[in-house]
This record gives structure tokens, sequence and C-alpha cells, in this order.
């Protein structure tokens, strides 16, 4: 989007004043006061209030309605749940403008970068309202040909949808879609610190014509209590997580009581590799992105740049230009092409991460402080001679942190990229196919980009081997996650 419209206070007020603050039970928002304080991590001060839902009272009450509307949801056609998540995708573009601000104010992304999460985290709706009408199932003979093989796939049932602060649309269109084109109703959780666009959301799911209880979401502090509260109930079928490996491990063993299907998107620690054959301006193209997208806070974001020597000089002169040009500011000014940190917490953890790599001997290129300003900035950065032993190498940053180290061999850069226990997303940049097919083939990860930065599409299976998660998102894989496989044998 070229031309974004100016953010004014009152444009902002307004928006505040109209976008819901409580929970979304059985087809209406609950009436309580707010008292969760929603930040906007540009200036550190509250936006708004939601309530803080109790979550051993109102979790429960969105798994009933969700239990009550499972059969009905799950008896329509697959053709009328398709027509209404098309419905979903063009209100979300009709709504873009306040879809996009919401995003901007409560995580800090450029207001260009939130509309950019608007068409694809639409991009989902379209996509498996279109998914959603071919369910798989085949009816062949059976061997012996004294009988035959029937198919069916049946939704899963009841699902309990975590999403993380990062990405608040795309994260929920990403699993809300495929749930209900497989005809499973929903318990939504979005996260604390960024729930109004999931709200906002829910306005559109109700106007586009999902019917009362097949989607609830539940805004609450009290993260432990509801997960706990609700997989303890053996009418919960389904879980989907999308967050750090810790977590994931513990829900995979609370999902473990009740033999729940379960899909878990988690940490990572992306490799960057430029290969001696790169293009320069290519493998720089697709850095940035892959870097500073979303302000370094993306689980898929180039933790590591495994630089080769021959061309690692030019790389890194190149890489620290880029990051001087970058706008840090507020996500809602229009000059702004990074935005601010999510909170506190997240700033001391990159300043941790980039003492450390200098107390081993590592050197600040460029950045490498906190801007001196309200909020929650620290400065595009690029750190050289970062040591193997550097924690940046081994811990997820989730900030503007590019360390750089250089390799004199292929096998080397492979080797290093795969000492790791994640194995979500990699990048590799280079100019000769076969170099390039060697080393993409041999990385060990679900995602492996080539000279591009983003390589994120809602027909692609999104995820990861290894502690970065179980499952498949998006593509025919992210609506398989949500169905069970039944067999009927047939006499012939």
């Amino acid at each position: 989007m070229s031309d974004l419209p100016t953010i004014t206070e009152a444009r902002i007020a307004e928006l505040m004043d109209r976008v819901p603050r409580s929970s979304y039970i059985d087809g209406r928002f609950l009436a309580a006061a707010g008292d969760l304080d929603v930040i906007d991590p540009a200036t550190g001060r509250p936006l708004t209030q939601v309530a803080d839902a109790d979550a051993t009272t109102v979790g429960p009450q969105a798994l009933d309605a969700a239990v009550a509307a499972q059969s009905d949801w799950a008896a329509t056609t697959p053709r009328e749940r398709s027509e209404i998540l098309r419905r979903a995708y063009e209100l979300c573009h009709e709504r873009a403008d306040d879809l996009a601000l919401a995003m901007t104010l409560e995580m800090g992304k450029p207001l260009k970068e939130a509309y950019g999460e608007v068409t694809y985290g639409a991009e989902f709706l379209r996509w498996f309202s279109e998914e959603g009408v071919r369910p798989p199932g085949e009816f062949r003979p059976a061997p012996s040909a004294k009988h035959a093989i029937l198919t069916v796939s049946r939704p899963v049932g009841p699902a309990f949808l975590i999403t993380p602060w990062n990405f608040p649309l795309s994260m929920a269109t990403r699993k809300i879609a495929p749930a209900l084109a497989a005809g499973c109703t929903v318990v939504h959780k979005p996260a604390q610190m960024t729930p109004l666009t999931s709200l906002l959301f829910m306005e559109i799911l109700a106007q586009a014509g999902v019917p009362a209880g097949v989607v609830n979401c539940v805004v609450t502090s009290d993260s432990k209590g509801l997960s706990s509260t609700l997989m303890s109930d053996p009418r919960l079928r389904k879980i989907s997580f999308t967050g750090s490996t810790a977590v994931g491990r513990t829900l995979l063993s609370q999902a473990s009581e009740h033999v729940l299907k379960a899909s878990m998107e988690l940490g990572g620690n992306a490799p960057f590799l430029v290969l001696p054959s790169a293009d320069i301006e290519t493998a720089i193209t697709a850095a940035m992105p892959a870097k500073f997208r979303n302000n370094g806070e993306a689980c898929t974001a180039a933790n590591r740049f495994y630089v080769h020597s021959t061309v690692a000089e030019e790389f890194t002169r190149r890489l620290v230009e880029e990051a001087e040009n970058l706008v840090t500011g507020p996500g809602a000014e229009d000059s702004t092409t990074l935005g601010p940190l999510i909170n506190e917490d997240a700033v001391q953890k990159v300043e941790e991460l980039v003492a450390d790599a200098v107390d081993r001997g590592a050197k600040v290129l460029t950045g490498g402080q906190r801007l001196d300003r309200e909020g929650y900035f620290y400065a595009p950065t690029v750190l050289g001679d970062v040591p193997a032993d550097a924690r940046v190498n081994h811990e997820e940053i989730f900030g503007p942190v590019a360390p750089i180290i250089v390799m004199d061999d292929i096998d080397e850069m492979v080797a290093a990229a795969n000492d790791t226990e994640f194995g979500l997303m990699s990048y590799v940049a280079g100019s000769d196919l076969a170099e390039v097919t060697d080393a993409a083939q041999r990385i060990e990860a679900g995602m492996v980009a080539v000279n591009v930065g983003v390589s994120s599409d809602p027909a692609a299976p999104f995820g990861g081997i290894k502690e970065s998660g179980l499952g498949r998102e998006g593509s025919h894989e992210g609506l398989a996650e949500y169905l069970e496989t039944s067999y009927v044998r047939l006499p012939m």
C-alpha cells in the first residue's frame, strides 16, 4: 500500500471508543468493566482497558458455547461454511483501516506492515473457504476384492486456539479459518498484550454470519488458568498453540491427559546463509525483511547470519548501510520503518544478548543501544566478529539485532546452522543452483527461503521440525489438522 492514511489523535480516540473491550462468548460481548491495560509500546502508556476475564468461570462458559454449537456447525455443508469464510475475507479488507491501526497501536509494527498483515491474514480466510469444499476422502476396492474401503473426514471437535502478540490478526485467521472450514467450533485465547485486533475480528466473524457459539474469544491475563481449565475438560478435542517452546512443552503435557489432537508452532533460531555465489544486492534485499520486518519480533526472523568469507566484507558493509537507513519511531507515523519492541522486558532481553556478545568479543558495527525516548525502542543493530558461544547464536533475539559470523566453508556453515534444537525457518542466499540446492537440502528446518526474506504463504505448509513444533498450518495440511479420518468397510 503506497498511500497510507494520516493517523491523528482524534482517529485513535475514535477507534478506541468503538473497539470491543470484553470477551466474546456465545455470540455476544460480555458486559464487564475494563481492568486490563492495553499498552501502546511506542509510548509505554495505556491505549485503553479491556475486561480481564476470570479464566475459571468465563473459560468454561466459552467451552460450553462451543460444545453446544458443535453438532449444528459440523452439520452445515462445506459450501455454507465456505461462503461465510469468504464473506469474512471481504470484511477484513473493508475494515482494513481499523484492523491495521489496532495492530500498529497495540503491537508497534509500522502501519505499512500492519496493512500487509491484513492482506496476509485475510488470505487464510479465502484459502480455507476454497480448501474447505474439498475435504479429503476416497472410495476404493480392498485388495481382496471382497469389500470396499470408504474413508471420510470428520471435524475433530471443539478446538482451543492460543495465538501470540506479534501477528495479532494473521495468527488468529491461520487457526480459526481451517477450524471453521473443517466444521470445528473454537475457543480463541489472544495474547493479553494485543487483544484489540482479535476482538475486532470477532465483530467481523459475526457480521460474516458465523453462528453464536461457533467462535468464542476469552481475553484474560490468566493464561495458565484458562489452559488448565479447558484442557482438563474431556469435551475439548483439539489444541493449537503458537508461542515459546517452553510453554508448548507444558501444553503438550496437559494435552496428554485426554489425548488431544495437538498442533504446536514453537520457537525458532533461523540461520541466514550467504553463500560464495550470492549476489550481494539480492542477499541484502532478502536479509532486511528477514531480520527487521515486524521489528525483528517474529519466530521466522533471521537470528544468525553465516556469511562466507569471500563475500563477507561487502555483505556486512551493505547490511550496516541498510540498517542505518531504517527510521525508528511510532508505527503510526508515516516515515517509520522500524517500530518499538512490545514491552520493557523485550528491550532488556535484547540489551542482555548484545552485552553478552560484546563481552565475548563481538563488535558493534551500528546501533547497539536502547534509544533515549519514551516507549520501548532499540536501535537497529549489526554485530560483527560474533563468537560461536555468544547467546545470540543460541537464543531467539526477537528484536532488531543481526549477528554476523564469517566462515570459510559451506559445510561449516550448514553444520553451524543445524547446531540448534530448533528447526523452524532458514534462509539461503546464492546464485549457483547446485550450491544453493545442496545447502538448502541439508539444513534441518521445516521451511527454507532461497533469495527471499519473506516466504509465508497461506497455500504453503507452515511449521517446524525438532523443538520448533508439531503439525502444519496453511495449505491442505492446515485443514487436516482439524479433521479425523474414519474408515467404513462396505460390501462389494
